[in-house]
């Protein structure tokens, strides 16, 4: 017989909400959490160009502190549902495993927490000694206007402030009890344009190619070193990744050529120094008469690190006590929206193992469910300095 926890991930799993649509998913939260006693919002936003999104916002309790959930019901598509061992949408039960789009990231993660958070209010009923709310977005695998950003803008306004937040993504490389990230490296994107003279490939004089600029241009910045590391983060990394001329003709010199980059970097940058040692690179190659422009993009973000002592050490002392694994604190991967979760209270990031997200028959092993609920639960009750005696 399912847990709770694997319950809730199957009928999340079963909305098939792929960035943007709600698919039902925020529905079986808003249920499941409103028959528990959850104060629950529905909010949708819009903006120029993008998608309207659905969002979710429940809180239970009063008072301080004021922990807040974070993670989101949308996922990536499936692809050719028939490259699947079971069914994407289908929320599948197999040799242990539970399978489906959003096993891993993140529904899976969602579930657990719901579980442990309803029976955190059973056990010790809605006055547990303060708040917990969850804030659910639908956007985080898109564009990421219409979710995390606006939700926490509304929440504000609302009045609520919080103290602390788990974001619920998948951070185990291998084993659950891995990793808590207590940080993340900042994004910075960029494309590189060369404008030259267009011309027929058997007269040069009479063109000016900005192919070869170009190439001048990606090999500094591909030999550029930004910083070995440090004790908090791994070393800042460029990558280049395309490179687009637009040319479909043998015998002509095109016009322009442009390129894209990203750079993952450390607290050794902010996002104004990066981008004047980007362009001073640039700028220092000599490009005849070609024409330059560096355009970054607009969806940066800022490298962070929570130093929160109660925090780190609720969720560490809870995860080692249910998997037997001190979990590292790391900064490593991608970015996540606790970027913007950052700006109104200390975040860590803590959820299943991410071997499999994104994939061809992504799942979550049913036992990894029902520890994972088992560590926010005990993590809560830590958090909460709740003296009673609870079933953990």
């Amino acid at each position: 017989m399912p847990s709770s926890a694997v319950s809730i991930a199957q009928d999340l799993i079963r909305c098939p909400s792929v960035t943007p649509v709600e698919g039902g998913a925020l529905a079986v939260l808003e249920r499941l959490l409103t028959r528990a006693g959850f104060s629950v919002s529905r909010v949708t936003f819009q903006d120029e160009d993008t998608p309207d999104v659905e969002n979710l916002f429940a809180t239970i309790g009063s008072g301080k502190p004021h922990f807040v959930f974070a993670g989101h019901t949308d996922v990536v598509p499936a692809g050719t549902d028939s490259d699947w061992s079971h069914g994407p949408f289908d929320g599948t039960i197999a040799d242990g495993y539970l399978y489906g789009r959003g096993a891993v990231d993140m529904k899976g993660g969602i579930a657990a927490f719901a579980a442990a958070a309803l029976d955190v209010v059973e056990d010790f009923g809605p006055d547990f000694g303060g708040t917990i709310s969850f804030l659910i977005t639908g956007d985080e695998e898109g564009p990421a206007v219409n979710g995390t950003v606006k939700l926490l803008e509304w929440a504000k306004a609302q009045g609520y402030a919080f103290d602390a937040c788990v974001v619920g993504e998948p951070t185990n490389p291998e084993k659950l009890g891995d990793a808590i990230k207590v940080g993340r490296r900042g994004s910075l994107s960029g494309d590189v344009t060369v404008t030259g003279i267009q011309g027929h490939a058997a007269y040069p004089h009479l063109a000016d190619n900005p192919i070869p600029g170009l190439v001048r241009l990606l090999a500094a910045l591909d030999g550029l070193v930004l910083d070995e590391g440090n004790e908090r983060f791994q070393p800042s990394n460029l990558e280049i990744v395309t490179v687009d001329v637009g040319n479909p003709a043998y015998n002509v010199i095109p016009a322009r050529a442009q390129a894209r980059f990203n750079i993952r970097y450390n607290d050794e940058w902010t996002l104004e120094t990066l981008k004047a040692k980007i362009l001073a690179t640039l700028k220092a190659v000599d490009l005849g008469t070609l024409k330059l422009d560096v355009r970054f993009k607009r969806d940066a973000s800022e490298s962070f690190l929570t130093r929160d002592e109660t925090l780190i050490a609720a969720l560490s002392e809870a995860v080692e006590a249910e998997t037997g694994r001190a979990p590292e604190l790391s900064t490593g991967g991608g970015t996540s929206d606790a970027r913007f979760i950052k700006n109104y209270c200390p975040v860590v990031e803590f959820g299943l193992v991410g071997q499999t997200m994104h994939k061809v028959d992504e799942c979550a092993a049913t036992s990894d469910l029902d520890r994972l609920a088992a560590i926010y639960k005990r993590f809560m009750v830590k958090y909460f300095a709740l003296g009673r005696t609870a079933s953990i």
